[in-house]
């Protein structure tokens, strides 16, 4: 389901959508690291919020679960490499970000989602 993380970092928008359809307990965590301005344009069904600058302070409420593994997004997949990379240094092995943000994703997988 997830890429090997000794590889790479990222995860495609594709991969992604191979498995969003499953249950929250089956499938790896979609955390969406955008602002509030930001998710209110557009985001993805069954996304979890935590803007990138909450990352520190949320703690367990962001790595539980991180067994299933974690994927990161934004808009165009800067912040959420940071997000990624954050909670790899801080025990979540399977942790990725998505290949270029929520941008690709309505360029790739959802044609009518809101674009800004």
């Amino acid at each position: 389901m997830l890429p090997d993380a000794a590889a790479t970092l990222e995860i495609s928008p594709a991969a992604v959508a191979a498995w969003i359809h499953l249950a929250p307990e089956a499938r790896p965590r979609l955390i969406d690291c955008r602002e509030a301005d930001e998710l209110a344009v557009c985001r993805i069904a069954g996304h979890e919020w935590f803007p990138l600058g909450s990352f520190p302070e949320a703690g367990a409420r962001l790595t539980a679960g991180a067994e299933r593994g974690v994927v990161v997004l934004c808009h165009h997949g800067m912040r959420s490499l940071r997000g990624a990379a954050f909670l790899r240094a801080h025990g979540v092995e399977k942790a990725f970000s998505m290949k270029g943000g929520i941008a690709s994703w309505a360029a790739l997988i959802d044609s009518e989602m809101p674009q800004y």
